[in-house]
């Protein structure tokens, strides 16, 4: 292991608890809203593959099957966004295209538009809960 992946590793070991579950809601708020965007921009034929677009908590484990990345189980300040599930497999197809099917991207261009605000919403929440954690 890297000397800077041990060195992230400490410094997020030493966030308190308290500072870490501030940060929940504005992760959820986050992966919903990249969620929805996401559904704007999928293609609309059968509705199954925006329905297939699931964020997940921390702690909780992604669809089989979704992209990217099939079951993964969420680390505590971590949430996730998918598409695909068992009955949907084509997500990755949707979003790259095949030899027979040109790309509809809809995945990466929502989170590109997402990314900046997300960010900005998960530092402000963490500072503040670090201003309230100190003042404590």
């Amino acid at each position: 292991m890297s000397a800077q992946t041990n060195r992230l590793k400490k410094r997020l070991a030493a966030i308190p608890r308290a500072v870490k579950e501030a940060v929940v809601p504005a992760l959820m708020k986050s992966g919903e809203e990249l969620a929805d965007r996401m559904k704007a921009l999928a293609p609309e034929d059968t509705g199954a593959l925006k329905d297939s677009i699931a964020v997940t908590p921390p702690g909780g484990t992604t669809p089989p099957y979704s992209t990217p990345g099939g079951s993964t189980v969420a680390a505590e300040n971590q949430v996730l966004v998918t598409a695909g599930n068992t009955d949907v497999r084509y997500a990755h197809l949707q979003e790259y295209g095949s030899v027979e099917a040109p790309a509809s991207p809809f995945f990466w261009p929502a989170y590109r538009l997402t990314k900046k605000r997300a960010a900005n919403r998960i530092k402000r929440a963490m500072r503040k809960a670090i201003r309230e954690e100190r003042g404590a």
